[in-house]
């Protein structure tokens, strides 16, 4: 190939590249349908949030399906709006959750698979890099931290995404979805923090999750603690209460 044919090639692929945005197949032009997660969550999680990770491994090849339906539509943030890549996101950190499990099965705990899986170089699970987005290797640490609080600082997000743990919120047993995403946030907000199990709040003392010390900063960015805590509880919880955190428990939540 000659010098000025080499130079037209060139400019030819820079600019169908730009044109497009990215290469062929790493964002998604428009945000893929959630109907294959929402089908197996219906199927598998029960109201409470229990998960049948037994019934996901029977239907492991529809996981799949979803999973590179995911990978391989990122989203696009110039036509995307906020909304499809939030339930993008949140369905995303949910069902590479899930694979992590089943691919483990039986597992006692999501924290055990750090040494199982005998990655070196990790700092836990969570920073396991074992799929892909857009062509690029990620982690669930990445998800959750670099992306979900970091450019949507939605403090409600803590209650939709699940770790696969009895004290994490219950997992939602349908997907999250762009048209109905603010109500669904509603609903996981109310049912954690109302949840005796999870969390035991009377008028002058609170015994909450360890989610809202790890996370505090989240959510007092427009008040205090108590004051976000009063936007979903029943009870009514006093400015002075005693807060107190209660232990996490990190059993399989099956």
């Amino acid at each position: 190939m000659k010098i000025s044919q080499f130079f037209v090639f060139l400019f030819i692929t820079l600019f169908s590249l730009a044109c497009h945005g990215s290469a062929p197949g790493m964002v998604g032009t428009s945000a893929p349908d959630h109907q294959i997660w929402d089908a197996l969550l219906k199927k598998y999680v029960a109201p409470n949030g229990d998960v049948n990770y037994k019934g996901f491994i029977s239907e492991k090849a529809k996981l799949e399906e979803y999973l590179n339906l995911i990978s391989n539509n990122a989203p696009d943030r110039s036509t995307w709006s906020k909304d499809e890549q939030l339930a993008y996101w949140i369905n995303a950190y949910n069902a590479f959750t899930v694979k992590l499990i089943v691919d483990n099965y039986p597992v006692k705990s999501i924290r055990d698979l750090g040494p199982s899986l005998k990655i070196p170089l990790i700092k836990d699970v969570w920073h396991y890099k074992f799929f892909k987005i857009g062509g690029q290797e990620s982690s669930l640490d990445e998800i959750e931290h670099s992306i979900l609080r970091k450019e949507f600082e939605e403090p409600r997000i803590h209650f939709a995404i699940n770790c696969a743990s009895v004290s994490c919120p219950p997992l939602l047993n349908e997907a999250f979805k762009a048209d109905i995403i603010e109500s669904q946030l509603q609903r996981v907000a109310k049912t954690f923090i109302n949840d005796t199990s999870r969390n035991k709040i009377t008028k002058d003392r609170i015994e909450i999750s360890s989610i809202f010390s790890w996370f505090k900063g989240d959510f007092t960015k427009n008040g205090s603690l108590i004051d976000f805590l009063n936007q979903y509880s029943t009870v009514k919880i006093s400015p002075n209460a005693k807060v107190s955190h209660l232990d996490y428990d990190w059993n399989l939540n099956e």
